[in-house]
Order: structure tokens, then sequence, then C-alpha cells
């Protein structure tokens, strides 16, 4: 039996963000309003992680997903208006529950597999001993020894998406 308490309770509130905000996002026709639901999705993620207490993940969500990547995408569909060829393309219903019910199987063995063994009892997962902290990943971004090539990169990735969206999305006329 499940113990209702405020974190219980507040479990089922955000899960209830993310489920639906995700269903939202499946479901509708308009971009608009698909891209609205994804920032509850995103926002009831953020909510999961404050409950996991990575603070600083939570964080991270709301600032980096749900301020730039979803206003992003809420801009790009302000910003163009010729989407009637891509709406004909990939409006097939078949197809989205197909591709669907596929990533979820997909993701239900990525995430059962690791955690049970073969033998249907629970595997023994390795744990590590030592947990980094917020100033760690700080200094794993910016050494030149670690991670900072793919952290520059992402972020030309980032600049040359956001031009290539300005010039698809403006008018050729002089």
């Amino acid at each position: 039996m499940v113990e209702l308490n405020i974190q219980t309770f507040v479990f089922f509130l955000f899960s209830l963000f993310t489920l639906g905000g995700g269903l939202g996002v499946a479901t509708t026709r308009n971009l608009m309003h698909a891209a609205l639901w994804l920032i509850l999705s995103l926002f009831g993620v953020a909510g999961l992680f404050v409950l996991l207490s990575a603070p600083f993940l939570a964080a991270i969500q709301v600032l980096v997903y749900i301020g730039a990547i979803a206003i992003l995408i809420i801009f790009a569909v302000m910003l163009t208006r010729s989407l009637t060829s891509l709406r004909t393309l990939f409006n097939r219903p078949a197809m989205s529950a197909i591709a669907a019910i596929l990533l979820f199987l997909f993701l239900a063995v990525g995430v059962i597999l690791p955690v049970w063994g073969q033998n249907g009892t629970q595997g023994n997962l390795p744990v590590s001993d030592t947990v980094g902290s917020t100033a760690d990943l700080g200094v794993a971004l910016v050494d030149r020894n670690q991670y900072v090539l793919p952290f520059e990169v992402a972020s030309l990735l980032l600049t040359a998406a956001m031009i290539g969206a300005i010039v698809i999305a403006r008018d050729d006329e002089d």
C-alpha cells in the first residue's frame, strides 16, 4: 500500500505534469500548442529532480530546456510560415503510434534489463564510491583536458542551427 504523504502527492502531481505534457505533445496538431505542452512536461521533470534532491539539475532543466530550447522552438514555429507541406508529410497517426510504441519498448528494455538480472532477481549493480559535486562538474566543463571541446562544439552547433532557422524563415522579397 502506498503511504499518502505530501511527497507522494507532489510526486504524483509532477508525474501527471510530465506524462500529461508528453501526451499533449504527441496528440495535438497545433505546433504552438505542442511547444506549450512540452514546456509543461519539462517543468514536471524539473519538479521530479527537486524531489530527487537534485536542485542543480532542476535549475538546469528550467534554465536550459524550458528557458532556451522550448522558447527556441516557439520562435522557430512563429518565424516559419510555410509548414503546409511538412504537415502532410509528418502527420500520420498510425506511423506516430508505431514509433511511440517502439520507443517505449526500447526504453523499457533499456531500463529493466540493467536493473534485473538474467534469472529474474535483482542484479548487483556497481555503485561509485565518490559522488561529484557541482564544482566538479564546472571544472570538468571548462578544463582543457576534459569536456571543453564537446561543450564548445555544442555551442557552435546551436548557433549554426539558430542562424539556419533565421535564414530559412526570412522572406526572400527584396
